[in-house]
C-alpha cells in the first residue's frame, strides 16, 4: 500500500471517527475495533505517554530464543530504515534491532532501552498492541495508528506462541516507512516468529534431556544397592527417544516391551504416567491392564544438573509371563515403536491409587523378583499440558454426542452450554437473533434483535440476563466485537479497569461481583451464516482463559452452530410445510344439513406430513366425507396432499361412486409418480427440486351419506376403518373391504353401503392417531372405543376427548380426525311422484308441484319450479325410459329431481335461431343456481337447485 492509500483515506476516516461521525465503510474492522477500545480507554491521540517497567527478565527464555533470530534480521535489514521489536505477552519491548543505528537516536529516550510498554491500552492502535489484542498477524498503516506520533510509519506484527500450550508469549513486530511496504514482509515476519517458536521448544527439549540424564545418573549410583531389593532396571541399553516426541511427558519408554508389555499396554502406562507427572509429587499408582495384569507406577521427583525440577515415572513389573492374549501380536523392538499421546487413553481401563508400592521381598522365594522400567520423564507443567489436551479431546468427543440431539435451535443452544460447564467454563450464555429462531437467516445488523436463548452455570443463581429476554449488545464490548469481526474474542482478564466494563458498569458490576474474571466470546458461524454468539465465563477457576481454551470454545461453538443451522433450516422447512399444509386443508366447513361436523389436525413433531380431510356438499342434500394420508413428511408430502385433495373434490363434483373416485385417485398418483420419477412433468419441464421426486403412496377413505335414505356408501384404499357410534353408545369399527393403497395401480376397489341410525356418529381418522413405533394398535383402538362411548357429546367435544385420550403426547406422524353426527331429512319436506312415459302426465306434475310449494309457503318460486319441472319431465318422457320419478326436496334450497331408467345424459347447447327446440336446459340453467346429472345403478337423475330467496 502506497502513501496515498495508506495515509489519506485512513486520515480522513480517523478525523471523522474522532468527531463522532460514522466511518464503518472506510476502515478495516480490526482497526475500527481498536479505535473504539482506545476511545473507551480515554487515550488522547496527541498526548499518549508510554510507561516504563523494570520488572521483566532480560534473560528470559523468550529473549534467549529470539536473540539469534533478531540478529539475523538485523543483518538482513542493515542499512535500511527498518526496525525490529520483540515484546512479551504484556506488550513490554524486550529487544530492538535497527537497520540504521542512527534510527535509535531519533527516538524518545524512553524507547532506546528495553522496558517501555507498547500495549494498546497505553500506546493506542499499533502493531504490537493489535497483535496482542487480536492474537493474529496484523498490519497498521500511517493514520491507522491512533497516536499521532506513530502516523509516519507502517508496521506488521505477529504473535509468538508456546507450541506446547498455544499461549501467546510475545510479539515480533517490523516497523518501516510506507515506501518499504511489500507483501514479502508479512511472510518474513511469520517465518521469523516460527523460528523463535521452534527455538523455544528446543530449550524445553534441552531441559528434558537434563532431567533424563539426572535419572540415569541416579540409576548408576543405585547399582550398588541392587541386593537391597531395589529391583533390576530392565534394558538400560534400550533407551530411546530423548526429545519432546518421546511421549506427552517429555521422556522415553525404557524396556517395557522386554517385560511383555505390548504397545497397547505401554500407551495405558504412559497415559497414567502423564497424570503422575502433572501432580508434582511422589506417588504410587496401581494400573490394571487388559487381560488381568497389574502394574504399579512410581513417580520420583528429581533435579537436573542445571537446576530444572522434574518427575520420573517408573513401572514396577513382575517378570512372570503374562497371560496369552487372544489377539497376540508380534513384539517389535522398542526403538521401532512409536510413542502414543496421552490423549489416546483406551476406554474402560481401571486404575487404583495405593498407599505404597509392593516391596520386592513380599514376593518370597517362590516368585520372580520384580523389575523396573522407565515410562516417562518430564516437567510437571508439560504433564499438565498433556492432561489438559486429553481432557479437551474427551470434551470434544462428548460434545459430538451431546450437541445436536434434536432439530431444535433452543435445545441445541442449551446443550452447548451444558457440555461446556464446568469443564471449560463456569457460565455460558448463548444469544441468537429472533430471525434464526423462526428459521430465517439473520438479515439485520450484527447485535440487533438478539435474544437470550440459553444460559447455564455452576449455580442457578447467576447475574446474566434470563432466557427469552431481548439482549442489547453494546459497542466496544467483546460480544459486539466478536459479532462484527466474525472472530473469537478472548479477554483473559476482565476487571474493573477494562474500558467496556467501566462504560457499562451497571450490568458489569453484578457479573464482577460473582468473581467472573475471564471470558471468551465466540461467533456461531455455519455455512457462512452468522447465527448468534456464545460467551464462556470463568469465575471459580482462578486460571484465566488461554489460547487453548479459546480454540476449544471455537470448536464447541462450530459444532453447535452446524447443529443450530440444521435446526434453523429444518424449522424453516417445517414452517413452510405447515403453512402449505394448513393452506391446503379446509379453512372452514361448508354449509350443509346432512351432518354436524368437527375436526382436528395435529402435525407431527418430526415434520409435517400429508394427512388431510374434507367435507364436500353433494346435490340432493347428500354430503361426502373424506380422510387421507400421503406417506412421508415435508414439503413434498404436503404438495402431494394438495394435489390429491383438489383432485378428490373435482371427482366428487362429478358425483362418482366411491370406488370409482378412488380408482381415479389411484391412476392420478401412478401418473404423478411416473412423471416425477422421470424428473419430467407433464409439460416437459423438470420437477422442482424443492418438492422432491418420487411418491411413496397414500391411503384414503371416502364416504357419501344421504340424509333422506340414511345410507352411507363407503370405500377405502388401505386406510383404517371408520368408527360408528350408535345413539345408544355402542361403538363399532366398520368392516369395510380394505382395498390397496393409492399408487399401486391396476387393483380394484370395493364399495360398501351401510344404513346409519339417526343421530349416530361417524368417526374418520388417519393412522397417526392409533399407530406408532412404541404403541400397540389394539390398545390404542380400545382407548378410542372408550373415548367415543359417549353419544350425548357434541362432535366438538368428541374431538377434544379423542385427542386427549388417544393422541400421543409427542406425535411421530400427522393426525387428522373428522367427527360427523348424522341427521335425517324429515319426510314432510320431501314430495315424490311416479310417472309413466306419457306426455299428458307433464301437466299433472306441474299442478301437483304447485300445490306442494303452496303448502311449504314457497308460492314465489312456483313459476320457476313449474318451468324447470316441465322441461326436465318432458326430456325424461321424450328421451328417457321408465321408471320415471319426480322428487321435490326442501332443504337449504329447493331441489327438483327427475330420474329415469336411461343412462344417456343431456348436454347444454346453444340453439340456433332456426331451431325449433334445444332451449330447455338453457332455461333450466338460467332459472336455477346449479344443475347437473348423476348416474345411479338404475339410470340417471337430472337435478336443479333453486335458491329460496330467488323470488
Amino acid at each position: 500500500m502506497g502513501v496515498t492509500g495508506g495515509q489519506i483515506g485512513p486520515a480522513r476516516s480517523r478525523e471523522r471517527f474522532l468527531v463522532g461521525e460514522p466511518v464503518e465503510g472506510g476502515v478495516r474492522g480490526p482497526i475500527l475495533d481498536s479505535w473504539e477500545r482506545c476511545r473507551l480507554l480515554g487515550i488522547s491521540p496527541d498526548e499518549t505517554e508510554l510507561p516504563f517497567r523494570d520488572d521483566f527478565d532480560p534473560d528470559s527464555r523468550l529473549v534467549r530464543a529470539a536473540g539469534p533470530v533478531l540478529d539475523q534480521l538485523g543483518s538482513r535489514f542493515a542499512g535500511s530504515r527498518m526496525n525490529v521489536s520483540l515484546a512479551d505477552a504484556n506488550g513490554i519491548v524486550l529487544q530492538r534491532r535497527f537497520g540504521e543505528p542512527s534510527l535509535a537516536r531519533s527516538l524518545p529516550p524512553i524507547q532506546t532501552r528495553p522496558g517501555f510498554v507498547f500495549a494498546e491500552r497505553f500506546a493506542g492502535t499499533n502493531g504490537i498492541g493489535l497483535a496482542l489484542a487480536d492474537r493474529r498477524l496484523c498490519q497498521v498503516y500511517g493514520a491507522e495508528h491512533f497516536a499521532e506520533r506513530s502516523q509516519t510509519n507502517a508496521c506488521c506484527a505477529t504473535p509468538i506462541r508456546d507450541q506446547l500450550s498455544g499461549d501467546v508469549v510475545g510479539v515480533l513486530c517490523f516497523g518501516y516507512p510506507h515506501s518499504y511496504e511489500d507483501p514479502a514482509l508479512t511472510v518474513m515476519v511469520q517465518q521469523a516468529a516460527e523460528r523463535i517458536e521452534r527455538r523455544l521448544m528446543e530449550q524445553r527439549s534441552a531441559r528434558e534431556r537434563g532431567l533424563l540424564q539426572a535419572y540415569l545418573d541416579t540409576l548408576e549410583r543405585a547399582r550398588t544397592g541392587e541386593a537391597a531389593g531395589d529391583g533390576q532396571p530392565v534394558g538400560l541399553g534400550e533407551l530411546t527417544g530423548t526429545g519432546p516426541d518421546s511421549g506427552p511427558g517429555g521422556g522415553p519408554v525404557l524396556g517395557l516391551a522386554a517385560a511383555g508389555l505390548d504397545p497397547h499396554d505401554q500407551m495405558i502406562l504412559k497415559d497414567r504416567a502423564t497424570e503422575l507427572i502433572s501432580s508434582t509429587r511422589r506417588a504410587a499408582l496401581e494400573v490394571a491392564l487388559p487381560h488381568g495384569r497389574r502394574v504399579t507406577l512410581l513417580s520420583h521427583p528429581l533435579t537436573s544438573g542445571s537446576g530444572v525440577e522434574g518427575i520420573a515415572v517408573e513401572a514396577l513389573l513382575s517378570s512372570d509371563s503374562p497371560p496369552v492374549h487372544h489377539l497376540a501380536t508380534a513384539q517389535r523392538p522398542v526403538a521401532a515403536q512409536q510413542p502414543v499421546a496421552a490423549a489416546q487413553r483406551p476406554v474402560g481401563t481401571a486404575q487404583q491409587p495405593v498407599a505404597a508400592a509392593r516391596p520386592p521381598e513380599a514376593y518370597g522365594s517362590g516368585h520372580a523378583r520384580p523389575v523396573r522400567g522407565l515410562v516417562l520423564v518430564g516437567e510437571p507443567e508439560v504433564g499438565k499440558y498433556a492432561v489438559a489436551a486429553r481432557r479437551r479431546l474427551e470434551l470434544l468427543a462428548e460434545a459430538s454426542t451431546r450437541i445436536g440431539t434434536t432439530l431444535d435451535v433452543r435445545r441445541t443452544a442449551r446443550e452447548l452450554a451444558e457440555v461446556a460447564v464446568p469443564r471449560l467454563a463456569d457460565y455460558v450464555t448463548v444469544d441468537v437473533p429472533e430471525a434464526v429462531l423462526r428459521g430465517d437467516e439473520s438479515a439485520a445488523a450484527p447485535g440487533t434483535d438478539m435474544h437470550r436463548t440459553a444460559v447455564h452455570g455452576i449455580g442457578e443463581d447467576h447475574p446474566f440476563y434470563p432466557v427469552g429476554m431481548r439482549v442489547e449488545l453494546l459497542p466496544g464490548t467483546p460480544h459486539m466485537r466478536c459479532l462484527t469481526s466474525g472472530q473469537a474474542v478472548l479477554e483473559p482478564e476482565v476487571d474493573a479497569a477494562a474500558p467496556w466494563v467501566t462504560q457499562y458498569a451497571e450490568h458489569s458490576r453484578g457479573i464482577l461481583a460473582r468473581g467472573v474474571h475471564s471470558l471468551i466470546s465466540v461467533p456461531l458461524l455455519a455455512r457462512g451464516v452468522l447465527l448468534g454468539i456464545a460467551t464462556f465465563y470463568r469465575s471459580e477457576d482462578p486460571a484465566p482463559f488461554g489460547e487453548d481454551d479459546s480454540w476449544l470454545a471455537q470448536e464447541l461453538a462450530a459444532r453447535a452452530a452446524l447443529s443450530i443451522d440444521n435446526a434453523r433450516q429444518y424449522t424453516r422447512e417445517h414452517t413452510l410445510a405447515l403453512a402449505l399444509q394448513r393452506s391446503l386443508l379446509p379453512r372452514g366447513l361448508p354449509e350443509q344439513g346432512a351432518v354436524e361436523v368437527a375436526h382436528r389436525y395435529l402435525p407431527a413433531e418430526s415434520g409435517v406430513g400429508g394427512d388431510w380431510f374434507d367435507v364436500i356438499p353433494l346435490p340432493g342434500t347428500r354430503v361426502a366425507l373424506l380422510v387421507g394420508d400421503v406417506v412421508g413428511h415435508g414439503l413434498h408430502a404436503a404438495a402431494t396432499m394438495g394435489r390429491l385433495r383438489t383432485a378428490a373434490r373435482n371427482f366428487a363434483e362429478l358425483e362418482l361412486a366411491p370406488d370409482e373416485l378412488l380408482t381415479h385417485l389411484d391412476n392420478l398418483l401412478v401418473r404423478l409418480d411416473r412423471e416425477e420419477g422421470d424428473g419430467t412433468a407433464a409439460d416437459g419441464t423438470g420437477i422442482d427440486a424443492g418438492i422432491g421426486t418420487g411418491i411413496a403412496g397414500a391411503t384414503c377413505l371416502y364416504a357419501v351419506y344421504d340424509p333422506i335414505t340414511r345410507l352411507c356408501t363407503m370405500a377405502r384404499a388401505g386406510h383404517p376403518p371408520p368408527a360408528l357410534v350408535d345413539p345408544d353408545g355402542t361403538v363399532a369399527f366398520l368392516d369395510l373391504p380394505a382395498g390397496p393403497p393409492l399408487g399401486l395401480g391396476g387393483l380394484p376397489f370395493e364399495t360398501a353401503e351401510i344404513p346409519l341410525p339417526e343421530d349416530s356418529t361417524l368417526v374418520l381418522y388417519t393412522n397417526g392417531l392409533v399407530e406408532g413405533r412404541h404403541r400397540d394398535v389394539d390398545v390404542a383402538l380400545d382407548q378410542l372405543r372408550r373415548a367415543l362411548a359417549h353419544p350425548d357429546r357434541a362432535p366438538e367435544d368428541t374431538c377434544r376427548a379423542v385427542i386427549d385420550a388417544v393422541a400421543p403426547e409427542h406425535p411421530g406422524d400427522d393426525i387428522a380426525l373428522l367427527v360427523a353426527r348424522t341427521h335425517t331429512l324429515p319426510a314432510d319436506r320431501i314430495a315424490t311422484w311416479d310417472l309413466t312415459a306419457d306426455p299428458a302426465r307433464v301437466s299433472e306434475v306441474r299442478a301437483a308441484a304447485t300445490r306442494q310449494l303452496a303448502d311449504w309457503g314457497l308460492d314465489e318460486l312456483t313459476f320457476a319450479a313449474e318451468l324447470m319441472l316441465s322441461e326436465l319431465v318432458t326430456n325424461a318422457v321424450r328421451y328417457g325410459s321408465e321408471p320415471i320419478q319426480v322428487r321435490l326436496i326442501l332443504d337449504r334450497a329447493l331441489i327438483c329431481e327427475v330420474s329415469d331408467g336411461s343412462n344417456t345424459a343431456p348436454h347444454l347447447r346453444r340453439a340456433a335461431t332456426t331451431d325449433e327446440g334445444g332451449r330447455g336446459l338453457f332455461l333450466v340453467a338460467q332459472l336455477s343456481q346449479a344443475w347437473g346429472t348423476r348416474h345411479t345403478a338404475h339410470g340417471k337423475v337430472i337435478w336443479a337447485e333453486c335458491a329460496l330467496d330467488a323470488a
